[in-house]
């Protein structure tokens, strides 16, 4: 049997007798505090792409993070709040011992050809092979060890680096053993970018996301034609107020193409 992929071991459940989903935190996947939240939303999205009555192909995903997931087994729960002729709204909830920890909406839908456009303009950037492969940092999450990533702007601030001006990080990143790109590992990827506050400040101080919430623009066939290669990420912060700011980012292809959007917010203390 060939061995599973490490992001596939991260995000596996099992069915069980009551209709639930069982899961288990996996130690290659760990975060500062808990797992990566990246690796909680994929499997939050991939629990509901499991069930039978799923209907066409994530559009939007929304996981608010309410508490931290303890090392072990958790259930997973995924219902279908409402099925309409094209679209199609989720609930899914991951718990341990009764305790919700992480829930999440979601609207599946089904695509059909219609006029496009993309407005936001790709940026111009050095292609990811004229780029060095840097080591893990010290310090730093073991998750991270499951992707490669070369930053072209914006790097994990140094123990010497002072603040900056700007907290925009652009960087290609794709799986470190060559895994396919799906919604799933979509999902990861959108939850890659320390908080900024990190880049701002230069100062690796308590911080955390509270809510992610993802557009999914690429089709599966799109998708698909990207196979494992590089991805383009872009983030940036918004506002810094009061212990809390909001994030954006975009994953783009390598010819172009925005892949996903996302947004999030993030408690902080400086």
């Amino acid at each position: 049997m060939a061995e599973q992929h490490p992001f596939d071991v991260g995000i596996a459940l099992e069915h069980s007798d009551d209709g639930t989903l069982r899961g288990r935190t996996d130690p290659g996947w760990n975060n500062m505090v808990g797992p990566f939240g990246g690796i909680t939303a994929a499997t939050l999205l991939h629990a509901i792409e499991s069930q039978p009555d799923a209907h066409g192909a994530p559009l939007t995903l929304t996981v608010n993070f309410l508490a931290p997931i303890a090392d072990g087994e958790f259930q997973v729960s995924a219902r279908a709040l409402r099925t309409n002729r094209t679209n199609q709204h989720w609930y899914a909830e991951l718990s341990q011992d009764g305790a919700p920890k992480t829930t999440a909406t979601a609207i599946f839908g089904i695509r059909r050809e219609t006029w496009s456009d993309t407005e936001l303009i790709a940026p111009d950037v050095p292609v990811p092979e004229d780029l060095p492969e840097p080591g893990t940092p010290r310090g730093v999450a073991v998750w991270i060890g499951n992707y490669d990533m070369r930053v072209i702007e914006g790097p994990y601030p140094g123990p010497d680096d002072g603040p900056s001006p700007s907290s925009l990080t652009k960087l290609w990143v794709r799986d470190r053993r060559g895994r396919t790109h799906d919604y799933a590992a979509l999902t990861a990827l959108c939850d890659i970018f320390y908080p900024r506050s990190y880049v701002r400040r230069a100062q690796v101080g308590p911080a955390g996301t509270i809510s992610m919430t993802i557009y999914f623009h690429a089709d599966s066939a799109e998708l698909q034609s990207v196979g494992d290669d590089f991805l383009l990420g872009c983030a940036r912060g918004n506002r810094f107020s009061n212990g809390y700011f909001d994030q954006s980012a975009e994953l783009w292809s390598r010819s172009g193409a925005l892949l996903a959007t996302t947004h999030q917010l993030v408690y902080f203390k400086a």
